[in-house]
């Protein structure tokens, strides 16, 4: 095969298979989630046939979490975040304290090293910004009190993460000196709160400006055009510049365009392409998945799921409970919350990189995913019947 046609044939084999299996789980009644994740197994490097591109179908996933991440932005506003500050934040920390400290237990229990330990706690402890946002646009509960609340604890997560990249390989290179990892960590902190306070001073006048100026050339295709190009131009300054992650900077992007007049505008026209690329995000996640780990450590296996499942939702119900959030959204954020996905690739590439994680646990990582995101349709189902008529209302709305 033509290394030139790698990106032609993952495109392909990922969209048609993507659809095929995605309308036969919909036909068994499944979320189609299943289906993009099995596609991927079937087009992955663990199982027969024809395989595709890992490193392409990862890059195009990472652009449908930046173009998801940017739609989010549009829909949201500062002040809708800073609502629920007293809640997201708390909630996102009690969940990873609570996940890693159970992913070290279990990896004790496994006799694998402290270190390898608290790695996959922390990998088990961040949850999939794809699939909870994919949940809350399918049962139209962006805006809603639980909406508003997943958003910022996800934001909250990737802040977290970002810190993290940073300080693991200084912890697992020996470059422990107090001085230097207060250093570090402020000035990546420091980069970061640069970054945010530009965009809303000087990209919150500058981008909307450049919007209508585009808008004003009456070209639909500049437009959608123009869209596109601030999402990711933003999110490759973000990364390039000032150290956060692509997501972290399509979703300021996004924010910032919030205010504009045509910021519904550019949400609706990014649209199509942010399905698409999601699409192909849950592909690459399949092809990750080696079946044969259901046999060589079923129990292992079992625990990380539980740990998955068991924090994120522990977690969200212990926040809705002191924070008084109704029934509904707390079942509806203690059900969207426990699965991981994005972010736990990166931490775990990044342990294996550092040969400070083997491969058997960053398999244990990836099965922990596909599982997690197969069963949150399941999980969702019960916290229907749990929230109510008035939950059931909200995901028929």
């Amino acid at each position: 095969m033509p290394h030139g046609d790698s990106l032609i044939l993952t495109l392909v084999a990922g969209f048609v298979l993507a659809f095929a299996f995605g309308m036969a789980a919909r036909r068994l009644r499944l979320s189609p989630l299943v289906g993009y994740l099995m596609a991927g197994v079937v087009v992955g490097p663990f199982t027969p046939g024809w395989v595709a591109d890992g490193g392409i179908a990862a890059q195009l996933a990472e652009v449908g979490v930046i173009l998801l991440m940017f739609g989010v932005g549009l829909h949201f506003s500062p002040q809708d975040l800073l609502s629920v500050r007293k809640v997201a934040a708390p909630g996102a920390l009690i969940q990873m304290g609570l996940a890693t400290a159970l992913g070290w237990g279990l990896a004790v229990a496994l006799g694998l090293p402290g270190v390898e330990g608290l790695l996959l706690g922390l990998c088990l402890s961040v949850a999939s910004t794809v699939v909870v946002l994919r949940t809350l646009e399918e049962r139209k509960a962006m805006k809603s009190e639980a909406g508003r609340i997943a958003i910022g604890w996800l934001v909250v997560q990737d802040l977290i993460v970002v810190v993290a990249l940073v300080l693991l390989p200084l912890f697992l290179t020996g470059q422990t000196e107090p001085a230097a990892l207060a250093r570090d960590v402020g000035w990546q902190l420091l980069k970061v709160a640069g970054f945010v306070g530009l965009m809303l001073v000087v990209g919150g006048r500058a981008l909307p400006w450049l919007l209508v100026r585009i808008a004003h050339t009456r070209s639909r295709e500049l437009f959608t055009l123009g869209v596109l190009a601030i999402a990711l131009g933003i999110a490759w300054i973000a990364y390039a510049l000032f150290g956060a992650s692509f997501a972290l900077g399509a979703f300021v992007a996004g924010l910032v365009l919030n205010g504009s007049s045509l910021g519904h505008a550019a949400a609706e026209r990014s649209l199509p392409l942010r399905d698409a690329f999601a699409v192909l995000f849950f592909v690459s996640v399949g092809m990750l998945f080696d079946p044969r780990i259901l046999l060589r450590q079923p129990l292992a296996l079992a625990g990380v799921v539980a740990i998955v499942l068991a924090s994120g939702a522990l977690a969200a119900l212990i926040v809705a409970r002191i924070a008084r959030v109704d029934r509904p959204n707390a079942s509806l954020l203690a059900a969207s919350l426990p699965q991981i996905g994005e972010f736990s690739f990166v931490l775990a590439g990044l342990g294996v990189s550092l040969k400070a994680m083997s491969h058997a646990t960053q398999s244990l990582v990836v099965a922990a995913a596909i599982l997690s995101i197969a069963l949150n349709p399941l999980l969702l189902r019960l916290a229907d019947r749990r929230g109510g008529p008035e939950s059931g209302a909200e995901a028929a709305a």
